[in-house]
């Protein structure tokens, strides 16, 4: 709820005051028995006057994938539950070829970590999916981290396992590439498990080009998005 109102705040320039008195918490909940909102013409750009960039809705795209329609967008806070089930449901070894070792799901640290983010240093995009009860699943997601130059993003992208070699690491991928050059981002790189030979042919398929190191278990790529 709080985060919900936080949204509000934010996207709507013109609210400059809200009052919520009295509001009673319980175990069964949270009731606002009262509320005032204070609105006043605004020619600000919603958002403004945040120190953090509040959610780029203008990311949200619906496409076609196979012969369903699917949501890839920027993930937000409320979007732990499903992130959760979709990493406790990945195969142990895709786990490891994300996380690059055991990674404990069950912890609500990192779980906050990946869904809490500051817009103007990260991206993560999520996949969704409708779901027959009327929710909806997640099915991959990637995303970029930037150095505080802009100089260089690295990425990272996992996927439902089931999912693997049919198109949506591509446009997970493609999704972050277009983010990062329109944000002048200067180049993506990423590292990727030797053993990892499906997303090795897709870096080499996007464009990216492998960079030598001295750990012969992992393999850096590295993609120039300028120039």
């Amino acid at each position: 709820s709080l985060i919900k109102v936080a949204q509000l705040m934010s996207d709507i320039s013109e609210v400059k005051e809200l009052d919520i008195n009295p509001l009673i918490a319980d175990a069964n909940g949270v009731a606002a028995l009262d509320a005032r909102m204070r609105v006043q013409s605004s020619a600000e750009p919603d958002g403004y006057r945040l120190s953090i960039r509040p959610y780029p809705k203008e990311l949200e795209e619906s496409v076609t994938f196979g012969d369903r329609q699917i949501q890839i967008r920027p993930i937000r806070p409320e979007d732990e539950p499903e992130h959760f089930e979709f990493l406790t449901q990945l195969d142990p070894q895709d786990l490891r070829f994300r996380f690059f070792g055991p990674f404990d799901v069950s912890s609500p640290g990192p779980m906050a970590r990946l869904t809490q983010i500051d817009f103007d240093r990260e991206m993560a995009f999520i996949a969704t999916a409708a779901k027959a009860d009327g929710g909806s699943e997640t099915w991959g997601v990637v995303r970029a981290i930037m150095d505080p130059d802009n100089e260089q993003g690295e990425f990272s992208i996992v996927l439902r396992s089931e999912l693997k070699g049919r198109g949506l690491g591509t446009l997970l991928m493609q999704k972050i590439i277009t983010y990062c050059r329109d944000r002048q981002t200067g180049e993506l790189i990423g590292q990727i498990m030797a053993d990892n030979y499906r997303m090795l042919a897709l870096a080499k398929k996007l464009g990216f080009q492998e960079v030598n190191n001295d750990d012969t278990t992992m393999v850096d790529v590295r993609l120039e998005l300028q120039g």
